[in-house]
């Protein structure tokens, strides 16, 4: 990748394995991994081309809900670590936890973007407290 020699590749690779806690399954192939295993190892090759924003769409939607923790935490560190990303998720638990705006669409339409905070708990519009309501139970 962008001509890096092989010995840089590979250990900027294990850097990143170990970055979302995975570097016991670098000779493993796809099929060997369990899907939140294909999601951090997706996340560490992305990570590998140092982007300066990560992009994620709907990253936990098509996996078990027992590995839909793993892939969040590491989502989790990395806004920790200052990486700027912009994610499409259903999962409200973890956009008030990490977003610092939340930008709610519905038919390819922007309804409503706030802070986390005052979207949670002040939204304005009847489609997003619609939408929260059925989500959430509020």
């Amino acid at each position: 990748v962008r001509k890096t020699p092989k010995k840089e590749a590979e250990a900027t690779a294990m850097h990143f394995l170990e970055k979302v806690k995975i570097p016991d399954q670098a000779n493993k192939y796809p099929g060997q991994l369990s899907g939140g295993q294909q999601q951090r190892v997706a996340i560490a090759r992305s990570l590998c081309m140092k982007p300066k924003i990560m992009l994620f769409d709907e990253p936990t939607s098509a996996l078990d809900p027992e590995m839909i923790k793993e892939v969040l935490d590491t989502m989790i560190e990395l806004a920790e670590d200052g990486m700027t990303m912009l994610c499409v998720t259903h999962e409200m638990g973890f956009a008030r936890q990490v977003a610092n705006r939340v930008i709610f669409m519905d038919a390819g339409q922007i309804i409503e973007q706030n802070e986390p905070e005052a979207f949670f708990n002040t939204p304005q519009s009847d489609r997003t407290k619609l939408f929260l309501s059925q989500i959430l139970g509020h």
